[in-house]
């Protein structure tokens, strides 16, 4: 799994167990492999390139995904079923009816002989569907006995049960904001985010921001790193203020949406994903919400996309449906992922 925020890729190596109908999992093994600078560039500029330039990067990034997928395999002297890759994100325009995740899987399995399952995404938007979130399936098959489960990731998203049924949607940019400002500070993120508490909230940022369009649009929605580029990009570039101050401005900002968006769903939430290690981040949110928040353990904050994306593999696997239409707007709920290599 590779995400917005472009701190690397994690890999865990899950087992899967379904009795009685209910699936049951284990994560035995994890780790976070962190892009360097060379990486982090070719990624970061990937949706400007040409296409034969991106077709050419779509297939690095494959081999190296896969010699990363064989070096863990050999080290941890594991015996995977499947490799299941949600590949990097380059453009994601559900209005438009295209997204594009790079990772050729094939190339992953010239490194690992093993099949590989990838491109989850597509299928979805040809069926009419924002392709995203594709997590809720887990959240709806591992995780529910929570009432709502927010991902603080890139992007912060959510899935929650509404009149009785399971509906998920992007809450807005998180920490792909805040890091981009923290690198102005020359730090790759927010420390325990320690910048953001020593500023103070701009209210004339904060109105630009709370003008934003995406907010008022009905769910299903999604949110692509371009997005950002076109809207919160200009206003903290137009900002003058200190960048202390637009990191403040933006977790005053994203927690209200956030806790905006859980609502009803507040008594017994679940928060992962990168931002949930930010203790200031976190602090805005309790204080908004007003009571104690479910933080689970290092290894569910860290790597619950990644198990999930797992999840799914097994569940093309088995051929059973990994998206929701409840989720994604699709026509139907469907099995989605391309494979590659004998099942």
């Amino acid at each position: 799994m590779s995400g917005t925020s472009l701190d690397g890729v994690d890999m865990a190596y899950c087992i899967f167990e379904k009795t009685q109908g209910k699936w049951k999992f284990d994560i035995v093994e994890s780790t976070t492999v962190e892009y360097g600078s060379s990486w982090q560039a070719k990624l970061r500029g990937a949706p400007f390139i040409s296409g034969e330039a991106l077709t050419n990067l779509s297939m690095e990034y494959g081999h190296y995904l896969g010699e990363l997928c064989a070096s863990f395999i050999e080290e941890q002297h594991l015996k995977p079923a499947i490799i299941s890759s949600h590949g990097h994100t380059v453009f994601h325009n559900p209005i438009q009816g295209y997204t594009l995740q790079i990772g050729e899987g094939a190339a992953i399995y010239a490194h690992t002989k093993t099949p590989v399952i990838y491109d989850f995404r597509t299928q979805d938007l040809a069926f009419g569907g924002q392709g995203a979130p594709l997590v809720p399936i887990g959240d709806k098959l591992l995780f529910s006995n929570y009432s709502a489960c927010v991902n603080l990731g890139g992007v912060a998203n959510i899935s929650r049960t509404i009149d009785g049924e399971l509906k998920a949607w992007d809450i807005g940019f998180c920490n792909i904001v805040l890091n981009v400002l923290s690198m102005e500070k020359g730090y790759a993120y927010d420390n325990n985010g320690a910048l953001a508490a020593s500023g103070k909230i701009n209210h004339q940022l904060m109105a630009e921001l709370e003008q934003l369009a995406y907010y008022s649009y009905p769910y299903p929605k999604s949110l692509g790193r371009e997005d950002y580029e076109k809207t919160i990009k200009p206003l903290m570039t137009k900002s003058k203020i200190a960048t202390e101050d637009k990191m403040r401005t933006w977790v005053e900002h994203i927690s209200a949406h956030i806790v905006s968006d859980i609502g009803k769903a507040k008594e017994n939430v679940l928060f992962t994903g990168g931002g949930a290690h930010n203790d200031f981040l976190m602090q805005c949110i309790k204080d908004k919400l007003k009571m104690e928040l479910i933080i689970p353990s290092r290894e569910i904050i860290d790597f619950k996309e990644a198990l999930i994306f797992a999840f799914m593999g097994v569940l093309r696997m088995e051929n059973e449906n990994n998206i929701l239409a409840s989720v994604t707007g699709a026509v139907c709920d469907h099995c989605s992922g391309k494979i590659i290599g004998v099942i």
